[in-house]
Formats: structure tokens, sequence, C-alpha cells
């Protein structure tokens, strides 16, 4: 960052000095339907309250009497280095939270040299965001059932130059999230009275919505029979990739995929070493932020399990829940390599718009360089080094 830059980062921290900041804008910024879709989870949203729990237990002990260092957060990751071990998760309905959201979360990952993720349901196409972020952009994959579909979609992100495809096995059915059904953003969506009402009251999102254009999940526009209605094209979507993704299933998107190969939404051991089996290059320790099985484990607690299957050479990945520098750091001191992070630029960009999630990055930064200063980690690298209590 340039001291331009910085300096405005640190006139806007004032308002904003934290990932909880930018939540309680976003809050007052969007429909209570559109906040609620990017807070909220599954069931009665416990695996997210564990998710919360599990990182705020983990405690790291300090080394002080070290030398003087300057930390440095460069990462090595699926063969390129990048400017810190944290990039943007994958957000389905990118679009609903703030128009051009992923858009935005491209241009920050190109300019700042970090990972963004885009979702097949985002509300912008595949090729869109790989030409505003040609060196950072991954493309998450839901397999679609159909097989002449799915070769078209690893055959679509191939030309527009992605590297690296993230494929997501935990979504055998679209998890039940009270909160959503009773907005009515279950799929098919529902436009209700109640919802026109929030939109009208929040007027910079209802006026920035208008300007963008309804969200349409533009990279399987081409896939949905001409024709369709809109409530028909959600049913369709819905479906299309629908079910478990078996070992075959994942081994011909090996088969069809150069590059590299990521599996989101590890668990257990037995998934990790199938992943491993059909030659993935990195595995994504996932939840789904609490979206999916309210009984699910949050990721810290099970890394140490999967890192023994997988090895030391296996690149591990985790996300869920994570909020701020300090859960990058414990996550990685529990042997992740890399940390992704969904609802913390989610709510950057509802609160900030264009400028959120360059403002959210910086949080992040100055907090994880922080917390390697008071741990005398002089990287990310040094974490798994430091004493767990």
């Amino acid at each position: 960052m340039t001291k331009t830059t910085d300096s405005f980062h640190q006139k806007l921290e004032r308002r904003f000095a934290s990932i909880d900041d930018l939540e309680i804008h976003a809050q007052k910024r969007l429909p209570k339907f559109a906040f609620d879709y990017l807070q909220g989870g599954t069931g009665q949203e416990t695996a997210i309250a564990r998710n919360r729990s599990s990182l705020n237990n983990i405690q790291l002990i300090p080394h002080h009497m070290v030398e003087p260092f300057e930390p440095q957060l460069k990462t090595s990751l699926l063969g390129r280095t990048w400017s810190a071990p944290f990039g943007i998760a994958p957000l389905g309905l990118s679009g609903l939270i703030w128009p051009d959201a992923a858009k935005h979360f491209a241009r920050t990952a190109q300019q700042q040299n970090i990972p963004t993720v885009l979702s097949t349901v985002a509300t912008t196409k595949l090729e869109t965001i790989a030409q505003l972020a040609p060196d950072t952009a991954w493309f998450q994959l839901y397999i679609p059932n159909d097989d002449a579909i799915n070769r078209s979609i690893i055959e679509r992100a191939k030309t527009a130059g992605y590297k690296t495809l993230v494929v997501t096995i935990d979504v055998p059915a679209l998890g039940r999230r009270a909160r959503d059904i009773k907005n009515g953003l279950a799929v098919p969506p529902k436009i209700t009275f109640k919802n026109i009402i929030q939109g009208a009251t929040h007027p910079t999102w209802a006026l920035s919505t208008l300007k963008a254009g309804m969200p349409d999940f533009e990279t399987l526009a081409p896939y949905v029979p001409k024709g369709t209605d809109m409530r028909a094209a959600s049913q369709y979507v819905s479906a299309l990739a629908r079910g478990h993704v078996s070992m075959d299933k994942l081994q011909k998107v090996r088969d069809l995929w150069p590059g590299n190969l990521v599996v989101k939404g590890i668990l257990n051991e037995i998934d990790a070493a199938s992943a491993k089996q059909v030659g993935c290059d990195g595995i994504i320790i996932s939840n789904h932020g609490g979206r999916q099985l309210d009984a699910a484990p949050a990721p810290i607690t099970i890394i140490k399990n999967i890192r023994r299957e997988v090895g030391a050479q296996m690149p591990i990945i985790a996300d869920s829940g994570v909020r701020s520098g300090l859960d990058i750091a414990r996550l990685m001191a529990h042997g992740a390599d890399f940390v992704l992070l969904g609802r913390a630029f989610g709510y950057s960009v509802a609160a900030l718009g264009e400028r959120g999630p360059d403002h959210a990055h910086y949080i992040l930064s100055q907090e994880l360089k922080n917390v390697l200063s008071q741990l005398g980690c002089k990287t990310p690298q040094d974490l798994p080094r430091v004493g767990l209590v």
C-alpha cells in the first residue's frame, strides 16, 4: 500500500476499525431480508455460534524475547505468492448484498494480490470477473448433474483464464435457513410486500440495485431453458447441482480441469483422503459458514486430524466464522496454510460499497501484523510453532 492509501484507511478506521464495525453499518444500509441472507445460517444457527466460540476459545502464547523484526504477510499457495495468507470466499447471490459486489471483490483482489473466489451462483458471470482479476480470481463450481453443462462451464473457466477451480461438495441439498424462508428468499425467491417496503426504506441500497438491475445468476443464464419465467428459472438453477459429490463425479472434473483443483466443504478425514486420492491440489475445511448443517463441527477443531490424514504437503485452507486477523492467526497456528473470509467481506461491501473490500483487507492485514508482533512471529508460517492453550 502507498502512504496515500494508508492515510485514507487510517481516516476511515476512525469509524470502522474492525469487521464488527462494518457489520453494524451494513445492517443499517441493507433491507432486513438482504442482511438476514448475509448474516444468517441454518436451523437454530448454533453452527454459527459454535464457529465463533471455538475460535474465541483458542489462546496463543506470546514469545517476547526475540530479535526486533517487522512482520511480513507474504504467503505461497498453489504455485504462487500472495501478499497475505487470506482471501475472499465465494458468496452466492452477492448482488443481493450489494450491486456488483463480486466486481468490487475482484478489483480489491487484483490490486492487493489476494485470491477472490467467484461462486457459480454469484450474480456476475465468470468471464467478467476473470477480466477484472486475471491474476487472482478463482472459480467455485457446484458440479452440475448434466455432464454437458459441467463440461461447458469448466471449458468457459479455462478459456477465461482461471488457474484454480474450487469444487464445493457440502450442498447435497440446500440448507433450511429459517430467516430466508420467512423473508421469501427461499429458492425460488418471492417478492413480498414486506420486502418491497424494506427496500424502499433503505434508499441507497434500493437506488443502487435499481441502477445495476435485478440480480440474476449470470454464469448459469445460458443453460436456463429459453422463455422460462423467473420462478421456473430459479427452480431450474436450484435443481441443477443437487445431490452428493461422489469420487467418480469429482474424478470427471479432475480429468477435465488442467489447473489447480481444490475441494471445499471437507469436515472429516475420509473425505480429505478421497480428495487426495482423486488428485486434488488442496482442500478447504469448511462448514459453509454454518449455512448447511447446524450440527457441523467448527473447522478449527478438526484441522489437526485432517492434517495428519493428508500429510504436510497438501495445502489446507480454512473458512467459517473468521472475523479478524487474530482469527486468521488462530487457524494458521492450528495448521491451516491459508484462510478465506466470506461474511467479513460481505459486510464491507454492504457498509462502504466499492471501497469496502479494500478497507476490510486493510483492517485484516493490520490486525494480523499486530498479532504476529505480539506472538514473536516474523511470518504467518511461524504460527504453528506458537504454543496453544
